[in-house]
């Protein structure tokens, strides 16, 4: 079942697609369950907005792709490498990715999220399938000059803007059936089976609930594989998850 967040000109709403269609949800379905109102929106009419806006954290993953800690040099990490991203920095799809003044090299990084659907705390891999709400698409961007300089990933994994999700959630999706894939101006740079991480969902929700509580809404993302690069002022970065869709967002200096 693919879900949406999404506006005709008003507060945002949810639905169920069907079709070319919005079966419109009574609520957010991550705490209102899947009620319908019997109203139908046509996907034309509807502006997509990101799925999800994390109430408490963006939980990330470093280096998890063995090909990426290849060409971003060190060791594979051992355990889950996990760094935080605010929720300010979600946009939608459409939404432009702002590259800021502080930074002159910024890099896309496509990724397959997963979205926490109830509160996790101390969750043993074998239990991790029971807090998934489902999984959408993200892009890790990242102020690369910053990352170098700064020693530590906050500021720069932590712009407005950069970290772009969506188009849906996708709540029936089989990890080990699908790839990610990143075009950058419709030139392809990223191409990867979802089985190469190098620590799989489960794993990495076992180690998170282990240090803070996940939350409903909260987003988990999963790494990247080899091929992230920089972006300028007039790209368009577009991220594929078979299954799910394409997330598709322009990129735009800051003033």
């Amino acid at each position: 079942m693919k879900i949406a967040r999404f506006s005709t000109g008003g507060d945002p709403r949810y639905g169920i697609l069907d079709g070319d269609e919005f079966v419109v949800l009574k609520g957010d379905p991550l705490f209102s369950g899947f009620d319908t109102t019997g109203e139908r929106v046509p996907l034309t009419d509807a502006k997509l907005l990101a799925p999800v806006i994390p109430r408490s954290k963006v939980v990330a993953v470093g280096k998890n792709y063995v090909d990426h800690v290849a060409e971003s040099g060190g060791e594979v990490p051992q355990q889950p490498l996990l760094f935080l991203k605010p929720n300010t920095s979600v946009i939608g799809p459409g939404d432009a990715i702002m590259l800021p003044p502080q930074s002159q090299h910024v890099d896309f990084e496509g990724e397959l999220a997963v979205v926490i659907g109830s509160i996790a705390k101390n969750v043993g891999a074998a239990d991790a399938a029971a807090v998934i709400f489902g999984y959408t698409i993200a892009n890790d961007v990242t102020a690369r000059d910053l990352q170098k300089s700064d020693g530590q990933w906050a500021r720069a994994k932590g712009f407005d803007s950069f970290c772009p999700l969506g188009p849906l959630i996708e709540t029936e999706f089989v990890v080990e059936d699908h790839s990610v894939s990143t075009k950058l101006n419709g030139e392809q740079r990223q191409s990867a089976p979802l089985t190469d991480m190098v620590h799989g969902i489960a794993a990495v929700i076992e180690y998170a609930s282990a240090v803070f509580t996940l939350l409903p809404g909260d987003i988990i993302l999963t790494g990247t594989p080899a091929g992230v690069g920089r972006m300028v002022d007039g790209d368009t970065v577009e991220i594929t998850v078979s299954g799910i869709g394409t997330l598709r967002n322009p990129v735009r200096r800051a003033s």
